[in-house]
């Protein structure tokens, strides 16, 4: 199967993913708004939902699915991949109750460090119940992460990427029975959020079947055993650890950011959760896409010595994220406001709400094309069995973070803490590539730095004519749900008409290498 429909098969369910959590997202806004209560659900939300990223996005599957599918396809088969699965979960399942039942009893502990300062007493106690409520979903999300990896190991991407639809569609429910509950009895703000709180568990338990169909139907039949620490386990252990650290770097700083964003008024955690919202629709559907297709045949060229396979796989998802990215992250930083406008703004989100939000976002994306580069070299390393590089160049990315947050928090406020965000993602690409280079593992050839600067040629002309665009509908964008649509429709039209349009026109795109892409089996 070629990289492009990988990517395609991957990308395009993360995108109706993404789509429906921006549903999702839209009805969240328009039922509790951005206030004490939304602040609380989402620092609840954020915490198992980063071990989810750690785990899901990168290091579980950079470390078992190499694994995994050295016994499948060796000598022993099925049989033996089944075997050391069976290993594996009886080992994952003890940790992951374990870690739930201490982090639910240290749960005020953990709310309180994440805040910093003191908070009303009521939010948070709002707080550790919804992050009590929730917390489980972290297990439930593990181990349909391993079965994800069996299912990738066999090149079945697409039950994997479609389970986070599952959770999204489960939430809007929760909201939309939550507003009629509001609208027919007065129920309260706080008790809607408790209803979408115990959803996201209920939404994981449903999550965990729809993999476990998907596993027996491939012939895997995931069982339990008493706990065993093979070696091939340990193994597991000593990869994976590391590999969640370098390859989660933005989602280690989304905890410390809550840390930064609880120093600020009410409402900064919503106003930087409806921002990212949008920030994460390209990076789940180009990065995270790229990173989990590429994985496997570069394993492939680096375990046969094979460095000019190496190279051209690496070269092709450096040009199609950047082709994807550029655009994306141009249009969203001067649409900004438009957009958090159409999809976000109404019922107890206001127009104020939304401007704030939009200059979050404005900035915010000026780091997507790092986060995307990070996502793409990161599987170079892992190629290799290196998970320690990702890690220094986390931590190092962590600790630009954390000064340009003290420098820029009071005086920037919430949109300090989003550029202090990007500049620490540019550090982190500029440490993975400078190591790659210097490893003699990879250089970007200066045929494809070409390539990349006609397509700034191409998102600067696209960012001038959304520019001029964006003034022609200024009162669409708070209007009826017809008048938003095409609104959105217009804009989004127009920058990939004049982006696309260039690019052909100055050569961003190399027709032959998007032909050779879509070849069924990699050159």
């Amino acid at each position: 199967m070629s990289l492009l429909k990988n990517v395609g098969t991957i990308g395009s369910l993360t995108m109706v993913s993404r789509i429906a959590g921006m549903a999702r997202e839209m009805i969240f806004s328009r039922v509790l708004g951005a206030n004490a209560v939304t602040d609380a659900w989402f620092q609840a939300f954020i915490i198992p939902n980063v071990f989810r990223r750690l785990f899901a996005e990168g290091a579980f599957s950079a470390a078992f699915v190499p694994m995994f599918s050295k016994r499948l396809n060796g000598e022993g088969g099925i049989e033996d991949a089944r075997s050391f699965s069976a290993d594996v979960l009886s080992v994952f399942l003890p940790v992951l109750i374990a870690l739930c039942i201490v982090f639910e009893l240290a749960m005020p502990g953990v709310i309180w460090i994440l805040a910093e300062k003191p908070v009303e007493p009521g939010q948070f106690d709002l707080a550790v119940d919804f992050a009590r409520i929730m917390f489980p979903y972290i297990l439930l999300v593990s181990l349909v992460t391993l079965f994800t990896g069996m299912l990738n190991s066999v090149s079945r991407f697409a039950p994997g990427a479609s389970f986070p639809i599952i959770l999204n569609l489960v939430l809007i429910a929760a909201l939309l029975t939550g507003e009629y509950f509001m609208n027919a009895t007065g129920a309260s703000i706080e008790q809607v959020a408790y209803g979408v709180a115990w959803a996201v568990t209920a939404g994981g338990v449903m999550q965990l079947g729809w993999l476990y169909y998907w596993t027996r139907v491939e012939g895997f039949r995931p069982k339990l055993l008493w706990p065993r620490i093979t070696p091939e386990v340990k193994r597991l252990s000593i990869i994976a650890l590391p590999a969640a650290i370098g390859g989660g770097a933005y989602q280690i700083n989304t905890l410390v950011q809550l840390y930064f964003l609880n120093q600020l008024e009410s409402g900064s955690v919503s106003y930087m959760n409806y921002a990212d919202r949008l920030n994460q629709l390209p990076l789940g559907i180009i990065g995270i896409a790229l990173s989990t297709a590429i994985l496997p045949t570069l394993s492939k060229f680096v375990g046969s010595k094979n460095k000019e396979g190496a190279d051209r796989i690496q070269s092709d998802a450096i040009e199609l994220s950047m082709l994807l990215t550029i655009p994306a992250a141009v249009a969203l930083a001067i649409c900004a406001t438009p957009f958090i406008t159409m999809i976000f703004q109404g019922g107890r989100f206001s127009v104020e709400d939304a401007a704030i939000a939009g200059g979050v976002l404005a900035i915010l994306v000026l780091g997507l094309p790092a986060y995307v580069m990070v996502k793409v070299l990161v599987p170079n390393f892992y190629a290799r069995s290196d998970t320690k590089t990702p890690v220094y160049a986390a931590f190092i990315s962590l600790g630009v973070f954390v000064a340009f947050n003290i420098a820029f928090l009071q005086r920037f406020g919430v949109e300090g803490v989003a550029l202090a965000s990007v500049i620490g993602a540019w550090i982190n690409v500029a440490f993975l590539y400078v190591v790659l280079l210097k490893r003699g593992y990879y250089s970007v050839p200066l045929a494809l730095v070409g390539r990349i600067a006609r397509q700034l040629v191409a998102a600067v002309a696209m960012g001038a004519a959304l520019w001029f665009a964006r003034d022609l509908l200024t009162g669409w964008y708070s209007a009826g749900l017809l008048a938003r649509l095409a609104a959105l429709l217009g804009l989004v039209l127009c920058s990939g008409i004049v982006y696309f349009g260039v690019a052909f026109a100055v050569g961003a795109i190399d027709r032959q290498r998007i032909a050779a892409l879509t070849k069924k089996k990699a050159p």
